[in-house]
């Protein structure tokens, strides 16, 4: 079967690239592989309001299935491309399905870090990536009464949050001196491990481990220095590897991804890539390569390759913003922190309410909100324009962030 558009990956990039391309008005046909069951959903609540049960799953999908079928886009699901022939311009599946393209958008994010110790495979292992890895998760919590979460990003955080919140204990790994660490400024490390620890969750950091314990179920995890945490799970959250393999072996440019130019053009002819799996320049990073994992890039790629398949000639340059929602705190983030060599903060941490500005050779480069939509939403200026502002100034509550220019 041949397409005029075929789109590997139904998650939020390859769900979005299919709707603009819709609203858009391309008429030819789309054909969307996703490696899941399910139509495209979104993750981010995976950790969140649906590991809780705040949330059912037809409440994060991203579109209905009657949506699908009234654009005529076609949902090839729960099918992984193995192989990319850029020549043939064809995609082949695992379970040996072929169908060619005459473009393709590479949307297939990343695959959870595997955690590379002994006991990895053991029941009670966890990851969340999907829809199964939170229903597995869920299904185990009955008999869960203290569970390890190793890592202290935002995915790890995110689970601690929850799993505390149920009546869990909870005791959370993180190998480097804090958490958010890659992320996130120290003052703001510090207010989450804090506030972390004030639920009950017991935050270990500079945490070496050694393995996971037991037979064929989790019973603990071992640390160098020879302590056993017990835990009946294990939840690991230490990144993601690009799924880029086929793209790398069909002659793509990249390695920690694959490397795209401003109109997320692959090196590969008729090939784009997008969201969480395409290396891109980033004008927020200095013009140096970065794969950006969040919601707003996938979507906001999605949308410029759609218009650029219709024929407008565009560059990528959204500004990067990403959030995080914990116990009662909602962070929002807009901006690339990385390389900051100054922060101020703007509010009171005790409030619970405050914003971490960042800043580099004295202009803004990124803000970290807690419950500070405001500052979130008039920050954004500041930061498209790294503007140069008077720390004092920033530091001023009072003073609305609108107010202030370069």
């Amino acid at each position: 079967m041949r397409y005029d558009i075929v789109i590997v990956g139904a998650g939020h990039g390859g769900a979005q690239a299919a709707i603009a391309l819709r609203q858009n008005k391309f008429q030819g046909s789309i054909a969307v592989i996703g490696e899941e069951p399910e139509l495209p959903y979104e993750r981010p609540p995976l950790s969140k309001e649906y590991l809780s049960g705040e949330k059912v799953f037809e409440r994060i999908l991203i579109r209905p299935a009657a949506f699908w079928k009234e654009r005529q886009v076609e949902m090839l699901l729960n099918r992984r491309v193995v192989l990319v022939d850029a020549g043939a311009r064809s995609v082949t599946t695992e379970d040996g399905g072929t169908f060619g393209y005459n473009q393709l958008i590479w949307a297939t994010g990343g695959n959870p870090r595997r955690i590379a110790c002994s006991g990895n495979d053991l029941i009670g292992v966890h990851y969340i990536r999907t829809r199964a890895d939170a229903d597995q998760l869920v299904a185990a919590l009955d008999d869960v009464e203290q569970a390890v979460v190793i890592g202290g990003g935002y995915i790890g955080l995110e689970a601690a949050a929850v799993l505390s919140k149920l009546g869990k204990k909870v005791v959370l790994l993180e190998a480097l001196n804090r958490v958010l660490a890659r992320v996130a400024g120290e003052d703001l490390s510090r207010f989450y491990e804090a506030e972390h620890r004030a639920h009950g969750v017991d935050v270990r950091l500079c945490a070496a481990v050694e393995c996971i314990e037991g037979e064929t179920y989790v019973t603990g995890v071992r640390m160098n220095d020879g302590e056993v945490i017990p835990a009946q799970i294990v939840i690991v959250g230490i990144g993601i590897v690009p799924a880029v393999e086929p793209l790398i072996a069909a002659g793509g440019e990249g390695g920690n991804g694959i490397a795209v130019d401003q109109q997320c053009r692959t090196s590969l002819p008729d090939i784009f890539a997008i969201g969480d799996c395409a290396l891109h320049a980033s004008k927020f990073a200095d013009g140096l390569p970065i794969r950006l994992e969040s919601v707003q890039n996938a979507n906001d790629q999605a949308t410029l390759v759609a218009k650029t398949i219709m024929g407008q000639d565009l560059a990528y340059d959204a500004v990067p913003w990403f959030w995080s929602n914990q116990y009662d705190l909602k962070l929002q983030t807009i901006g690339l922190s990385t390389g900051h060599d100054a922060t101020v903060l703007r509010g009171d941490l005790a409030s619970r309410s405050f914003s971490a500005i960042y800043l580099k050779e004295g202009r803004v480069i990124a803000l970290d909100c807690v419950n500070a939509t405001k500052d979130y939403v008039q920050g954004r200026k500041l930061v498209v324009d790294r503007a140069a502002v008077d720390p004092g100034r920033l530091a001023d509550s009072e003073t609305p962030l609108r107010d202030l220019r370069s």
